[in-house]
């Protein structure tokens, strides 16, 4: 008998592997506040579809009703009545916010979106119509926006899939143009203004703490 077939020759196997569980699945998506905050929308969106008066009214923020609803600077953050509202909101949510909480972690990252969202409001508060509803993302949104553009603002982005151009040009194209006051009508310019100068100012500090690579 070979050498090789004797069983004192032949290899130990190795013994079985413990798994270790690392946060996956449920855990795992729990973890990261973008998708909370999507799944969060979504829900509040889903909801609306079947009230959405009641959802508006009692969520929404009114400059008139704010007083007595001093709950809505928050709420009226996760309201969106139509469709291509929400999916603007929530795709920009996705792909810009993924990045700074790459960044910055999950406490930073909720101070500068629920922040940059209050102050847009506030704003709205200030400079709105007192008797309308404001609603949507947006201030936050772009308080995401403000903030990354400042700490890489040649990042390449793929407008619309198609189009690379790098992230400064995006923001002045399309984010600054909608801040500007009654540009475009209908459209809450002070959220979108005051929430970007938060992530402006924002992503200064950090930029300064941090030290990005800025490419």
């Amino acid at each position: 008998m070979p050498l090789g077939d004797r069983d004192y020759m032949k290899p130990r196997s190795s013994p079985p592997r413990r798994r270790v569980w690392t946060g996956g699945g449920y855990g795992g998506f729990l973890q990261n506040p973008v998708y909370v905050i999507i799944a969060i929308n979504l829900i509040v969106f889903i909801a609306a579809l079947v009230k959405k008066s009641a959802i508006i009214i009692n969520l929404g923020l009114s400059p008139v009703l704010f007083p007595e609803k001093p709950w809505t600077l928050v709420t009226s953050m996760f309201v969106h009545a139509e469709f291509w509202h929400i999916f603007g909101n929530m795709l920009t949510l996705f792909f810009f916010g993924r990045v700074i909480h790459q960044l910055i972690g999950s406490g930073r990252f909720l101070l500068l979106y629920l922040g940059g969202g209050i102050l847009g409001n506030l704003l709205y508060i200030w400079l709105g119509s007192q008797l309308s509803f404001a609603i949507g993302a947006s201030g936050a949104v772009y308080a995401l926006a403000g903030a990354l553009v400042v700490m890489m603002p040649n990042m390449r982005v793929a407008l619309w899939g198609i189009l690379p151009m790098p992230l400064w040009m995006v923001v002045l194209l399309f984010f600054v143009v909608w801040s500007i006051p009654n540009f475009i009508p209908g459209v809450a310019w002070q959220a979108h203004l005051g929430g970007l100068a938060a992530g402006l100012i924002a992503g200064f500090f950090i930029r300064r703490k941090k030290r990005y690579i800025h490419y």
